[in-house]
């Protein structure tokens, strides 16, 4: 269940309510294609206030932290943003946050409705850390082309008139898609491993961006100690062939409208993955995120609702590393 209420920037003018898990926050302001030019232009911010967000604070949050998730959270400092899974003892990622700590506490979003279960599963493994977990509704996210911020729900409007021109979640997410960032519960489902989807660091000297030039966030930490779903993980980053692959599909745009998320991905007449977002990029068109069975050739083109769809790699099918090269 989603915590957040509807956001008060949906009363800018223009502003055009979004859908489904999205429709606390504007899909658009007039113009989704000049939002995207303003975003890529390095300008404007995105209202993402309809994300959980969840606080940890205490003097163990980071060793805690760290022992629970793929991430290392030990020398993490201020400041700093990371990403982060906990999986499932098959490697199955069950939960996907980003956040940054401030020296007392560690403030994270992850997706709408995730928040409950996530503070839920944390609460569970508390045990004797000194450690406290709380969904704070009182805190949105916003996104600007240099990173993303943490903003008091109530000083929304006045961030707004500082921040310049807002662009929408349709704007946010082509350009999102474009570069190959999955969304949890979206471009993934139970069975989704991180090697999967490119949650794992790039390859040393690859054209792979981790530093925030395009967002991308390793959630996985190669080099640390233990946690669960760890030997899946490490099996596959060492022997390769992930048993799927995040795909880049380059939809037909002969037709005014977009796969609906969760769509079959054919092949002939054989399903070979699904869909979960898509969008029209301002310069590519029509692009989705499929999640595709590993042995499908990346030069076929498949089929998704009944659209044509040629591929462009995201992560590789034949490594474990998975950072489609910058163009």
């Amino acid at each position: 269940m989603a915590t957040n209420t509807t956001s008060p920037l949906l009363a800018l003018p223009g502003a055009v309510t979004g859908d489904g898990v999205d429709a606390p926050v504007a899909a658009h302001y007039g113009s989704f294609n000049n939002e995207q030019r303003l975003l890529d232009s390095g300008e404007g911010f995105v209202d993402l206030s309809h994300r959980d967000v969840v606080v940890i604070a205490g003097p163990d949050r980071l060793t805690w932290l760290h022992s629970l998730t793929s991430q290392a959270f030990e020398a993490l400092e201020p400041g700093a943003w990371t990403a982060a899974l906990v999986l499932s003892p098959q490697g199955h990622v069950e939960h996907h946050f980003v956040g940054v700590d401030d020296g007392t506490a560690f403030t994270a979003w992850t997706e709408p409705g995730y928040g409950e279960a996530l503070v839920a599963f944390l609460e569970k493994m508390r045990f004797w850390s000194d450690v406290t977990v709380t969904l704070a509704t009182d805190l949105a996210v916003v996104w600007r082309p240099s990173g993303y911020l943490m903003v008091p729900r109530d000083q929304l409007p006045t961030f707004a008139q500082a921040a310049g021109p807002a662009a929408g979640l349709w704007a946010f997410e082509a350009l999102r898609i474009a570069r190959g960032e999955p969304r949890f519960g979206i471009d993934t489902d139970h069975r989704t491993i991180p090697n999967e989807v490119g949650w794992l660091p790039p390859l040393p000297g690859s054209s792979g961006d981790a530093d925030g030039r395009t967002g991308f966030l390793p959630a996985v930490h190669l080099d640390k100690g233990c946690y669960r779903g760890q030997e899946t993980v490490a099996r596959v980053h060492t022997l390769g062939r992930p048993p799927r692959r995040l795909t880049l599909l380059h939809l037909d745009g002969s037709e005014n409208r977009l796969p609906a998320s969760g769509s079959p991905v054919l092949l002939g007449d054989r399903e070979v993955g699904f869909i979960g977002s898509s969008a029209r990029h301002f310069e590519l068109g029509p692009i989705g995120l499929g999640l595709l069975k590993r042995n499908v050739p990346v030069d076929a083109e498949l089929v998704v609702d009944e659209m044509p769809a040629a591929q462009e790699v995201v992560v590789d099918p034949e490594v474990g590393l998975h950072v489609r090269p910058l163009r």
